[in-house]
């Protein structure tokens, strides 16, 4: 069986803002055997995640711990999509299947331990999507960054930068579930709205309307922040040192302020770190994979209950992935960013 396979590949290495120049759409053969041991996969929802333009350029620390984008070569991602043909019994012809997918219309992999896949339940009763977002990576980013790098107690002050995000926009709805006050900042005043009226967060703010970030978040936290949940980088971090209270915890998610601009690294202010004894952790969703199902049973239970909103943010067609990434760099985006395939 042989069909013709389109996918995004990067033109070049990407280094600041990307654009959608950047890309191009590119089409080879995949060809599957029934001798081959390999399973191929129709794609049907694809996952756009900041964190991939890391993995674009020539060098990045992420190097360490993600394969490096080539250009020309497919691109690896999260995403959802039907088995169409299996040399493999464990999946079978019409199987759905979430996991590490790529940008493009169809996926062939050989099932083994390394390969993070798993099989939707179509009874769930959720949208497929949810497979890529809220009961996906971006799910377990959230819940294992708060659970298990925060540590909520309730009570306490929680801060969510970028807090209109995939992640953010969870992460602030499962503190409020854990009896928290949630305070979180965006790029719009409709996000900020988003916020407080749609997830229920205590308060919200635009930080383009901020000149001082550590006056404003000492106005929305007079009593000081207690887990401060880093999406952003720069001087956010340091306007929530400057406001953490004792033993405060930061759990370090992503700094998409620093992947386009090296010029807006932060230098943590160590003194605040060392005299307040605050943590700062980073984490992958995937230091939690041992814990995934556990995840996602309480996260969907939260969903069923009305307690967890997802909101998604989808495009439509192989040739709006560049678009739909590019838009996350604008602050264009709302909630999951996701391209939905045929």
């Amino acid at each position: 069986m042989e069909v013709e396979n389109r996918y995004v590949a990067i033109r070049h290495h990407v280094e600041g803002s990307p654009s959608v120049d950047d890309f191009e759409v590119k089409s080879a053969p995949v060809r599957w055997t029934p001798e081959s041991g390999e399973v191929l996969v129709k794609n049907m929802y694809l996952s756009i995640d900041p964190y991939q333009l890391n993995r674009m350029k020539r060098q990045s620390a992420s190097h360490h711990s993600v394969d490096v984008i080539l250009p020309g070569e497919r691109i690896g991602s999260t995403g959802v999509g039907e088995v169409v043909a299996s040399a493999c019994p464990e999946y079978e012809v019409g199987d759905v299947v979430a996991g590490v997918l790529a940008w493009e219309e169809y996926t062939l992999f050989r099932p083994s331990p390394a390969v993070l896949m798993v099989k939707v339940d179509a009874t769930s009763g959720f949208p497929l999507s949810y497979q890529v977002g809220v009961l996906g990576t971006s799910g377990m980013t959230a819940y294992g960054g708060l659970f298990e790098v925060g540590k909520p107690q309730k009570g306490e002050k929680v801060f969510v930068s970028a807090a209109s995000g995939s992640v953010g926009s969870l992460v602030g709805q499962f503190a409020k579930l854990a009896g928290c006050y949630v305070v979180g900042c965006a790029g719009t005043q409709a996000k900020v709205d988003m916020l407080k009226d749609k997830l229920g967060f205590d308060d919200a703010f635009n930080y383009k309307d901020e000149p001082d970030l550590k006056s404003a978040l000492k106005k929305y936290f007079p009593d000081g922040i207690d887990i401060y949940f880093e999406n952003v980088g720069g001087e956010m971090l340091n306007a929530a040192l400057a406001n953490m209270n004792t033993y405060g915890r930061v759990a370090v998610c992503g700094v998409i302020a620093e992947y386009t601009d090296p010029g807006k690294r932060a230098s943590p202010d160590f003194l605040e770190i060392i005299y307040k004894r605050i943590t700062l952790r980073g984490f992958f969703a995937y230091d939690f994979m041992a814990k995934f199902h556990e995840f996602m049973g309480i996260i969907g239970d939260w969903i069923r209950e009305g307690k967890v909103q997802a909101v998604e943010d989808i495009s439509e067609g192989l040739e709006s992935v560049p678009s739909a990434f590019v838009a996350l760099y604008r602050g264009q985006n709302v909630g999951k960013t996701l391209v939905k395939l045929a």
